[in-house]
């Protein structure tokens, strides 16, 4: 076991760390830039007005302007390639079904051109120099469509089960479609004309394929694979040649390619890259020599990677622990990064935070894990939290979390690891979780919450646990399979009996899940007993439940239940249900309510256990 701690890498200025360091509160939060055409534009989401919302603003001027997007939360959004319509992605009611709209860049000739009814509309981009959009619909089976933003019309050109649209060449002659469920995902090329489809490339039985898009030209394929390498990397297809092997375009054996963003010139690519732990580094491939240069990163994590259609400008998102996200622009030619808001405007952020360390330690069953441990000042031990986060197939990163930063605050620590099952350590670490392995994602949080302990880090006696969507499951069911390891714990939207979220949640999300969880029917016994709800008899420390009302993902009846269990047992728990929101709170106040309750909840129940146990 070690602790490694780094300075931050970052091009941005760190903030000191105060004695006692103020929650920061997010003034706003600037995210999913997409840029015009000719580069002098871009379009991002912004929370200023309290949601999730479309802004524009001119690269060389200060001044941005919110576009009237309606009331619902904006998820996504993309400049069509002739420059003449916004695509966004709404959710109503902040559910996980979603919708896709259209509007002019000056906010009007706004209009509804997919998600109608119960299914959800995802957005894969536009056809080339036109206004066509790709789409994919979903409901029981997934739908790869066309639709002109024009004139409403569509255009349907595959169907069936877990099916998503990538790509679609200039000519609309062949399609790209990502089949498949979590973690076992293959790409399918689908000849329009004759309605016949083949597998990209042969299956290695292992790993996924989750990114494609076709070269300019159509006889070729870029996409992300762990299917040829432990660790994600760039690879060509040869369409001409089919029974050739990919070639390796760009990979690296100390960090995952997380993000592929090719330019529409077909000239260049963006890849973002994770290294060991979480934090980003960004490159720009020439798709022409393979030769790489290294961009600066303006944070500690990377997200968002989109060119101009030029390719000459890049747009990211950039985030850190004391830095909320914001839309940065980098030069092609040159690699300098420069942030999109002018430095003069007012500052993103209030109050200053704590830079987390890096810390190794050891499984039950040796495999080796890591997590992001926030210190408050002075030395420890301190009441501890382990927060758990969301996926599985997702990490824990140094990126923005006001939450973390309030309970350092008020002199708890946090440790935020990756367990099994988390991405960005490799396809065997992400897979480690898969069905009966997700016992050991259980005791693996246990053994974080030992390290904790033995390193006198945590104090005895007042260690809790958090987590919010797959990290609440995991909080709920550390809590009844090692009873005694935890004084409290908040379990946000989190999964408490798989045989009712498969009944609940929706059907694409059921059908994605059965490679993650298992099989409600042939697994029904290893479900049961993976169950929280299942041993809840166990669970004897005050837990406080959040959920979203509107959540469809993990309906909000998975945390209700938990609640009347434990009621049942005169078991101390909280029960807070956010109306307007479904699985993430998107809402500021929504946000700012479930951190306060959680804030609240975790120092008034480890103080409390901290009297008692003294």
């Amino acid at each position: 076991m070690s602790v490694r701690t780094e300075v931050p890498r970052t091009t941005r200025r760190t903030r000191p760390a105060s004695p006692r360091p103020a929650m920061p509160v997010p003034v706003v939060e600037e995210y999913r830039p997409t840029p015009s055409p000719d580069g002098r534009r871009v379009a991002y989401l912004s929370d200023q007005g309290g949601s999730p919302r479309v802004w524009v603003r001119d690269v060389d001027t200060a001044e941005a302007v919110a576009l009237p997007t309606g009331d619902e939360p904006v998820l996504a959004l993309s400049w069509s390639p002739d420059g003449r319509w916004l695509a966004c992605v709404i959710a109503p009611g902040g559910a996980p079904r979603t919708e896709l709209w259209v509007l002019r860049p000056d906010g009007t000739r706004r209009r509804q051109v997919a998600g109608f009814g119960r299914r959800s509309a995802a957005l894969a981009g536009w056809l080339p120099g036109g206004a066509v959009l790709m789409v994919t619909e979903t409901d029981e089976h997934g739908r790869a469509v066309l639709i002109d933003a024009d004139t409403g019309h569509r255009r349907v050109l595959a169907e069936g089960d877990l099916l998503t649209l990538l790509d679609v060449t200039p000519d609309a002659g062949a399609v790209l479609l990502r089949r498949g469920p979590r973690n076992a995902r293959w790409l399918e090329l689908l000849d329009v004309a004759t309605g016949g489809r083949r597998r990209l490339f042969p299956d290695t039985g292992r790993g996924s394929t989750d990114q494609g898009w076709f070269g300019p030209d159509g006889t070729t394929v870029l996409a992300r694979t762990d299917a040829f390498s432990e660790l994600a990397a760039l690879v060509r297809v040869d369409l001409t040649r089919p029974e050739r092997t990919p070639t390796r375009l760009a990979g690296r054996p100390d960090a995952e390619l997380e993000h592929v963003a090719p330019s529409r010139d077909g000239r260049r690519a963006a890849l973002l890259w994770n290294t060991y732990g979480g934090r980003s580094e960004l490159s720009l491939l020439d798709l022409a020599d393979g030769v790489q240069r290294a961009v600066a990163a303006p944070g500690e994590v990377l997200d968002d990677a989109v060119f101009a259609a030029g390719g000459d400008l890049l747009c990211v998102t950039a985030q850190g622990p004391v830095q909320p996200r914001e839309v940065w622009l980098v030069d092609a030619s040159t690699t300098a990064p420069r942030p999109l808001r002018p430095s003069t405007t007012t500052t993103s952020t209030s109050g200053s935070g704590v830079a987390p360390q890096l810390v190794d330690l050891r499984a039950h069953d040796g495999l080796p894990l890591s997590g992001w441990l926030y210190r408050p000042a002075g030395p420890g031990p301190w009441p501890t939290a382990i927060s758990l986060h969301g996926g599985p197939e997702a990490q824990e990163r140094p990126g923005y979390h006001p939450l973390f930063q309030a309970l350092v605050a008020q002199g708890v620590a946090v440790f935020a690891p990756n367990v099994r099952g988390s991405s960005g350590f490799g396809r065997s670490f992400v897979a480690a979780d898969n069905l009966a392995g997700r016992y050991g994602a259980i005791a693996d949080v246990a053994a974080c919450g030992e390290y904790l302990v033995d390193a006198g880090i945590a104090r005895p006696g007042q260690l809790g646990c958090l987590g919010r969507s797959y990290g609440g499951y995991l909080v709920l069911a550390v809590l009844v399979n090692f009873p005694g390891l935890f004084a409290a714990g908040v379990a946000e939207c989190g999964i408490s009996d798989f045989h009712t979220f498969y009944a609940g949640t929706e059907p694409w999300i059921a059908a994605a899940a059965v490679s993650k969880y298992g099989d409600p029917q042939r697994d029904a016994e290893l479900l049961r007993d993976l169950s929280p709800l299942t041993h809840i008899d166990r669970l004897d420390v005050p837990v406080l439940l959040i959920h979203g009302a509107n959540d469809t993902n993990v309906p909000a009846g998975e945390s209700a239940q938990v609640a009347r269990a434990l009621a049942a047992r005169d078991v101390p728990h909280g029960h807070l249900v956010l109306a307007g929101e479904g699985h993430d709170f998107l809402a500021r106040a929504n946000q700012e309510a479930a951190r306060t309750a959680t804030t609240a909840w975790l120092t008034r129940h480890l103080a409390a256990t901290a009297t008692t146990v003294g």
